[in-house]
């Protein structure tokens, strides 16, 4: 079993900054990626980039690119997502997730563990 906690989310006017965290812990060994997904209200939940236990990382959604960034420090089983520039569209609930599905690692059905959620508004 893997736990996930996120935290840093809050509310932030159009153009700020925050940055998520995610502490795992547990069998993280048996995992091969970790990332950060999101659902507005409404909405379907949906991949914001994701990053692998042996390096490297792939943003899911297109509306992030250049604006997100994933990162992570193995060493004390943390990963973090610095969102800069948010958009009022950007207000989500956003989740952690780890899992080792092998391939599809954006889609949110492959995810084998999540974490709370920490929501994230965005004011114009």
């Amino acid at each position: 079993q893997v736990q996930l906690v996120e935290s840093g989310g809050g509310s932030v006017q159009a153009g700020g900054s925050l940055r998520l965290s995610c502490a795992a812990s547990g069998y993280t060994y048996g995992t091969d990626y970790m990332g950060w997904f999101r659902q507005a209200p409404g909405k379907e939940r949906e991949g914001v980039a994701v990053i692998y236990t042996g390096g490297g990382y792939s943003v899911c959604a297109d509306s992030v690119k250049g604006r997100f960034t994933i990162s992570q420090d193995n060493d004390n089983n943390m990963v973090y997502l610095q969102m800069n520039s948010l958009k009022p569209e950007d207000t989500a609930m956003y989740y952690c997730a780890a899992g080792s599905s092998g391939g599809g690692y954006c889609n949110s059905r492959n995810a084998n563990y999540w974490g709370q959620g920490t929501q994230v508004t965005v004011s114009s």
